[in-house]
């Protein structure tokens, strides 16, 4: 899947979680479209040094501090970009797990 898909797949997850979930708000279809290009911008260059630095725990937890991390990149995203809220670190692990499963459903190789 090319970048500027899993950006926009990104985006109307984001503004479907949203809808639903409390405690997750996304003021205008901009504001999504620029914490999906912040989340892609943290991966790219956060996430791989924080992967690195917390290599002990994720083989403690064979891999499900990976989770985590990936709360970290959303709840990081929520306080960078305004008008993106997240109410709690574990709100933001909960989008995180939602967001990954969306994702491998729609990127899987049949």
């Amino acid at each position: 899947m090319k970048w500027w898909q899993r950006i926009v797949l990104n985006t109307v997850i984001f503004l479907v979680l949203a809808n639903f979930l409390d405690g997750f708000r996304v003021d205008t279809w901009t504001t999504a479209v620029l914490a999906a290009v912040i989340l892609s911008l943290l991966n790219g260059l956060v996430r791989p040094i924080v992967s690195i630095l917390s290599l002990p725990v994720t083989l403690l937890t064979l891999g499900l501090f990976y989770f985590v991390i990936n709360g970290l990149m959303i709840w990081l995203t929520g306080y960078l970009v305004s008008g993106f809220f997240i109410s709690s670190f574990g709100q933001a692990i909960f989008v995180s797990l939602i967001l990954s499963l969306v994702n491998s459903l729609v990127t899987k190789d049949v």
